[in-house]
């Protein structure tokens, strides 16, 4: 009889397990936050090329119903490498995209405008940084195999 009891507990346990609510993200300062990064566009990092620098990027989501300026605003790197945001207003519910190569900024895109490749393949994060230096959000990944990562 005890053995049973034991295993109706192991088995207990292990369908809690199972059931436990997912982890969630952190909610949202400020009403703006990360969405996609790509880390790893398609195909060889070499030759490199606009088109490939481009092709790293990071998605910055405005979830309000307001307007949101990002003058000030800074995306870094944990390998150090940072992008200010000049004078820019993100619509409500608007999302922006961060390039990393070159190209005249609109709407729905801005860009970096540098010739080197500015996220690791295989691991390391972005921080949004307020002009008065407060942490808004962040996104960390690690290589999946498919070279991007959805933040929130």
């Amino acid at each position: 009889m005890k053995r049973t009891a034991t295993f109706v507990a192991a088995g207990a346990l292990a369908v809690a397990a199972f059931a436990a609510p997912q982890a969630t993200a952190a909610p949202h300062q400020g009403g703006v936050h990360f969405g996609t990064l790509q880390f790893d566009g398609p195909g060889p990092d070499l030759p490199r090329t606009n088109a490939k620098l481009n092709a790293e990027y990071v998605d910055l989501h405005n979830n309000t119903r307001s307007a949101f300026k990002l003058n000030g605003y800074k995306v870094k790197t944990a390998s150090g490498y940072v992008y200010t945001f000049g004078s820019f207003t993100l619509g409500a519910g608007k999302t922006v995209r961060l390039r990393n190569g070159q190209g005249n900024n609109t709407v729905n895109n801005v860009y970096r405008k540098k010739d080197n490749f500015w996220f690791n393949n295989d691991k390391g994060s972005v921080t949004l940084i307020a002009p008065n230096g407060s942490k808004k959000d962040s996104c960390a990944w690690k290589a999946n195999g498919r070279g991007y990562t959805t933040c929130h």
